[in-house]
């Protein structure tokens, strides 16, 4: 793992609301707006852009915790911009602060984490997890 970064950067990507992100259970849809689980999947991948730079060939970056606080929808076919900013690196620990707006109303906002860790270190974790299946 090499760290890129000082705490302050930022990584942005976007993020065009499509009927997949909505808030819909088995029950059917309850609103067809960008769903809380969808904004937390897109979070985490705004802290991964820094992930991915940072990782070695044989490392690979697992999501650790992540908090959101939804502020406003985000209707269909909407864009919204998601801003990681990094809080800090401990050893092998990533933190991301995040925002997201569509254009200059803030949606979201929270924290991610992120551990880079041997790739045959996750193998033997989720292995033994399975019994081996």
């Amino acid at each position: 793992m090499t760290n890129l970064f000082q705490p302050g950067a930022t990584k942005t990507h976007t993020h065009k609301v499509a009927n997949a992100d909505t808030a819909t259970f088995n029950s059917g849809q309850v609103h067809p707006v960008y769903s809380t689980f969808a904004l937390a999947r897109d979070a985490e991948w705004s802290g991964r852009l820094f992930v991915l730079e940072m990782k070695d060939e044989d490392e690979e970056g697992i999501g650790t915790g992540i908090n959101i606080t939804h502020h406003s929808p985000a209707l269909l076919g909407q864009e919204v911009l998601f801003t990681a900013t990094l809080v800090s690196v401990d050893r092998n620990e990533v933190v991301t602060d995040f925002v997201v707006n569509v254009g200059d109303r803030q949606i979201a906002s929270g924290r991610q984490w992120q551990k880079i860790l041997k790739k045959e270190k996750l193998d033997k974790i989720f292995t033994s997890l399975s019994g081996g299946v």
